[in-house]
């Protein structure tokens, strides 16, 4: 058995995040990955529901294979943004990783009761950060069995 993963359809990845500073790290983290992966970002809770439920602009877009998700967005709030994603029959089973600055336990109760699949705060270093990026895709895209398309 081979260690090199080959993949023919790249993983699609939506990044829900406001930041452009953290959007960019986790962009440079996904980039020298050895995985074929495809990066889609959107900025706001709003966008990233029309992004899901391929409206307006996104009507052509291809469905998330793993969504990482910043709570504290503007217009509609990742938590909401996960409440919905979790009670769709089509999107129920992507699975939701939230990345974020908060280390409350009030929103880490309340996301892991909305169903989200796991739950990092965001290192404040950069190289950390990095690594963090990086140690998520390596679980979600090699180790874990993502549901079929």
């Amino acid at each position: 058995m081979s260690d090199n993963i080959t993949m023919v359809q790249p993983v699609n990845i939506l990044l829900v995040e406001d930041n452009p500073g953290d959007a960019r790290l986790a962009q440079e983290g996904l980039k020298e990955s050895k995985l074929n992966n495809e990066l889609n970002i959107v900025t706001d809770g709003e966008q990233a529901l029309d992004y899901l439920h391929k409206r307006g602009n996104f009507k052509d877009v291809k469905t998330p294979d793993l969504i990482l998700l910043d709570l504290n967005l503007p217009k509609i709030d990742g938590r909401e943004v996960l409440a919905e994603i979790k009670k769709n029959e089509r999107l129920k089973t992507i699975p939701v990783v939230i990345l974020t600055t908060s280390q409350a336990e009030e929103d880490i109760l309340k996301t892991y009761s909305l169903h989200a699949n796991c739950y990092i705060s965001k290192p404040l270093d950069l190289d950390q950060f990095i690594k963090v990026v990086r140690s998520i895709e390596n679980f979600w895209l090699t180790i874990v069995k993502l549901p079929p398309k």
